[in-house]
């Protein structure tokens, strides 16, 4: 069954050319598969790379970005549909909207905080979307090893990681997307013994 994937990945022009060819192999994949894009709208680095490739293996493209970025982001006016919006609260909402599934790319904070967003959600059951973390370099190992602490803490329950695929393959990252996801609920003890 196709699926509109929102990809969260980095705009930043000053980053190992690796991570942009990881984009576009993320663009490749995805079209060859059927599924169609939701991304930040811009046209630069990884962002630019995942659109152009999706596009050129046949997949629809939805930018999405807010007004804010349009000339530092360098709006992606190819995309088969591109919503500006007022502010970043919106923009966040309107790829949730659009989208059936995440995939998380290497990104900085903003790509940590759609991640966070959408992390959250899923495991206080609002959403039952996939969501999949792409590191094949390990930038996310130490997210991962804080993550683990937290949990084992006890400031994040064990069902973290029932909410989330963390994977180092193309292939795999769109496997795990394309499994029928379980819904994840919390019982009020669960609420009021962790944050998540």
């Amino acid at each position: 069954m196709p699926l509109a994937v929102c990809v969260f990945c980095s705009s930043s022009a000053k980053i190992d050319r690796r991570y942009v060819d990881l984009a576009a192999e993320v663009g490749d994949e995805l079209a060859r598969r059927g599924h169609s894009l939701v991304s930040g709208g811009g046209r630069v680095s990884c962002m630019g790379a995942v659109a152009r490739a999706a596009r050129a293996g046949g997949a629809r493209t939805v930018g999405v970005i807010p007004e804010g970025l349009v000339s530092v982001e360098l709006s992606d006016d190819d995309s088969d549909e591109l919503i500006v919006t007022t502010d970043m609260r919106t923009r966040k909402g309107e790829m949730d909207r659009r989208s059936d599934a995440f995939l998380v790319l290497p990104g900085g904070i903003g790509t940590l905080e759609e991640l966070f967003e959408i992390w959250t959600a899923r495991t206080l059951g609002m959403h039952d979307k996939a969501l999949v973390i792409l590191d094949p370099t390990g930038v996310y190992e130490p997210l991962r090893e804080l993550m683990k602490g937290l949990t084992e803490q006890g400031f994040a329950r064990p069902r973290i990681w029932d909410a989330i695929g963390w994977t180092s393959s193309v292939s795999e990252a769109f496997d795990l997307l394309e499994r029928s996801q379980p819904k994840i609920g919390m019982s009020f003890e669960d609420y009021a013994e962790a944050e998540l």
